[in-house]
């Protein structure tokens, strides 16, 4: 049982004849006996049948609608309120919704949400408060109604993927004009020359023509990509209003989504200490689905990257050689402790791309010259500068190439260098 704002007005009202005499305790159990009786005049709520449908999965920054379906299955008309709690991550609203449902019938409640981060998003319970005929006194229950929407990446980086995809047709057509030669995938045939491996005769055609002909080949493009995502202490800090591991994220979908267009066959691992989701095997038409779906529910863990681990999962993982693309954080007392003592055996049977965020308020803060503490300021963030870039060359001298850009470029900065090393060969 609950009581309403209206037993507080008549108990404002019982006052009255409290102060003209009348005994309070008499006033008081008068006001009970009518709650009470109001209450029990109310429809039962235990036999409400509560229902869900609508979306399971959004992404971050795009709304999602989810239905309550509510019946009344007893014989008492229902009027009251209905709260559908949600965790507050969903920004789910309204709040509240009023209800009046006659016997037998059904209504359905909607609820938007907005959420404001990654994961799975659950409600907690749903709330129903049925009113009695005086509204004074209310019947009050609960119950569970489950469902769950999966807040996915933003994936604000796909603007880029036509312009990155126009890049990598201009690539192919450059490759196969400048490249036919030895390889692995038939080009064509053509007219035999002083100096042409005599292997590369191809005696079919010979037979059919006048001239011996030979056959030419395409160096072999489609490699293995291997997406690496630091989940541990370093992707937690924030660049801007958003933690680093988001901008990884991203540059891992848009990285995915151009490699798989390649022809490339990709796979994911995002792992600190632990493996924390992995995509392998999938195939071009369901990498991305596969890839968003596994990243949703990844969050930057509180510990140090074990390097050797993360590099021995490499390596058996992939066994053949593969470029993989490391995205963390160029924090040098991290990586060296951690990933440095272990890239020169990562460098010596792959490709190693380094992917790293940077953070523009370092720039801004080293070009402050206001006052003595701007000055300090300056002092510290040129410091923080010179260690990213001297460990940055520390890693390109054991054979690694380094990205590095701010947030809103990152992504697009990851795909150019995948291009660039496609471009150069050196996948």
């Amino acid at each position: 049982m609950a009581l309403t704002g209206r037993a507080a007005l008549l108990a404002l009202l019982g006052a009255v004849p409290v102060a003209m005499g009348a005994p309070w305790w008499g006033v008081a159990l008068a006001l009970l006996l009518v709650a009470v009786v109001d209450a029990l005049l109310a429809a039962p709520v235990g036999g409400l049948r509560l229902e869900r449908d609508g979306d399971t999965a959004c992404r971050l920054g795009e709304t999602a609608t989810v239905r309550l379906r509510v019946t009344n299955a007893s014989r008492r008309r229902l009027r009251g309120v209905l709260r559908d709690a949600w965790v507050p991550s969903a920004g789910a609203g309204p709040r509240t919704h009023d209800l009046d449902i006659p016997p037998g019938e059904r209504r359905v409640l909607v609820t938007t949400l907005r959420p404001t981060r990654r994961g799975d998003r659950t409600p907690d319970r749903v709330t129903v408060r049925a009113l009695g005929p005086l509204g004074v006194g209310a019947r009050q229950g609960w119950q569970a109604a489950p469902w769950r929407v999966r807040v996915q990446p933003s994936f604000a980086s796909r603007k880029h993927l036509p312009e990155k995809l126009a890049r990598l047709r201009q690539l192919d057509g450059a490759v196969l004009m400048r490249a036919r030669g030895q390889g692995t995938e038939f080009d064509s045939l053509r007219e035999y020359v002083v100096g042409d491996d005599v292997r590369s005769i191809d005696w079919r055609a010979t037979a059919r023509q006048a001239d011996v002909m030979v056959r030419t080949w395409r160096p072999e493009r489609d490699r293995r990509v291997l997406v690496v995502v630091d989940t541990g202490r370093t992707s937690a800090g924030r660049v801007g209003d958003a933690p680093r591991l988001d901008a990884a994220l991203d540059a891992a979908l848009l990285l995915g989504a151009l490699a798989s267009r390649a022809g490339d066959r990709v796979d994911l691992l995002a792992m600190d200490r632990d493996v924390r989701t992995a995509v392998e095997g999938a195939g071009r038409t369901e990498l991305l689905s596969k890839m968003v779906d596994g990243l949703s529910l990844v969050e930057p863990a509180l510990v140090e990257t074990d390097g050797r681990k993360l590099v021995s999962e490499v390596l058996r993982r992939s066994r053949r050689r593969s470029l993989v693309v490391l995205l963390t954080a160029l924090e040098p007392e991290a990586v060296r402790s951690g990933l440095l003592p272990h890239v020169l055996s990562l460098t010596s049977r792959h490709t190693l791309l380094v992917g790293s965020v940077a953070d523009p308020r370092t720039a801004e803060l080293a070009a402050a010259r206001g006052d003595a503490a701007e000055v300090y300021a300056a002092a510290a963030a040129t410091r923080a500068q010179a260690a990213r870039g001297q460990l940055a060359e520390e890693l390109a001298r054991l054979g690694a190439h380094v990205v590095e850009a701010p947030a809103d470029r990152f992504a697009s900065a990851v795909s150019d260098g995948y291009l660039a090393l496609k471009a150069a060969g050196r996948l």
